[in-house]
């Protein structure tokens, strides 16, 4: 097409390219997540049992309160624990309402409606025999209470999976007592994806690089993709053999090992007692605005 866009074809974009950029891009995101998690900040410095613990007991007192006000406070707790562990707001930010969020208030966007929601209409859409239809002010504050709930709980998650190390996380959630089985699948899934995601990035340059002209969307590139798909689970099973016997000779049995050992210092004792607080803040707070 010309750049003003009225002459000429616009050619269809390659799902399977776009597929792969997308891999490439959560490559960049984790590559992103290990070299915050190891800045000099506030909560890199907590011992991960404690953030662990400390971020259940927020989850739970978050699930039981009952005012937006409330988790508007908890949430902007959350953006300074980001700034304080060097966390570019912007990114922490765009990270937690990207996906979720947005597609929780989608969700319970119908909720909103009297005709799901009965109660005082606050923003009429259309009238029914008479009678005004739209948005309830009781409709659009469920709306609201769960949307924030959400997004304070991803916000904790997503503090606690940046500022820690993966392998430092996995032993830490295995010595809080997470069964062993649980902790094997999760390290294996989490290596795997990424491994197997760069060995279709590879088949997918190896075809391309053959490829003479523009590539077309024909029953040739589906075969393509179908022989791709199984010679990709071939490898993966094969390669999950090897792998595991190789782990079991050098003495893995299903136990995350660092070579750091957790140790309880006194910021950590403090980190605790001040989540313990703020839980307990959350909840006579929000008994009082309900009240």
């Amino acid at each position: 097409m010309c750049p003003c866009g009225c002459v000429g074809k616009r050619k269809k974009g390659s799902y399977l390219r776009k597929t792969l950029n997308g891999g490439a891009g959560l490559l960049r995101q984790v590559m992103f997540s290990d070299d915050t998690a190891r800045q000099d900040g506030l909560l890199q410095r907590i011992d991960p049992r404690v953030k662990f613990l400390s971020v259940i007991v927020l989850l739970v007192a978050a699930g039981l309160a009952r005012n937006i006000a409330t988790l508007v406070a908890v949430y902007a707790v959350t953006l300074a624990l980001a700034a304080a562990s060097r966390l570019p707001v912007g990114f922490f930010v765009k990270r937690v309402w990207l996906f979720v969020p947005i597609f929780t208030g989608i969700m319970v966007l119908p909720a909103t409606l009297s005709v799901v929601t009965h109660g005082d209409v606050v923003l009429t859409l259309w009238h029914w025999h008479g009678r005004a239809e739209g948005f309830t002010s009781q409709g659009l504050t469920s709306a609201g209470l769960i949307v924030s709930r959400v997004a304070v709980s991803i916000s904790l998650v997503v503090l606690l999976t940046l500022t820690t190390p993966w392998v430092r996380l996995l032993a830490a959630l295995r010595s809080v007592g997470v069964p062993r089985i649980f902790i094997l699948i999760i390290g294996m899934a989490y290596r795997y994806i990424f491994l197997l995601l760069n060995t279709v990035t590879d088949m997918y340059q190896a075809r391309t690089s053959r490829t003479i002209g523009a590539a077309k969307h024909d029953g040739g590139a589906r075969a393509f993709l179908g022989a791709s798909g199984g010679a990709l689970f071939g490898k993966a099973n094969q390669l999950s053999e090897e792998v595991h016997q190789a782990m079991t000779a050098r003495g893995y049995r299903g136990d995350a090992k660092t070579l750091q050992s957790f140790r309880l210092r006194g910021l950590d004792i403090a980190a605790a007692l001040c989540c313990a607080a703020l839980a307990a803040a959350i909840l006579i707070g929000d008994h009082v605005l309900g009240s």
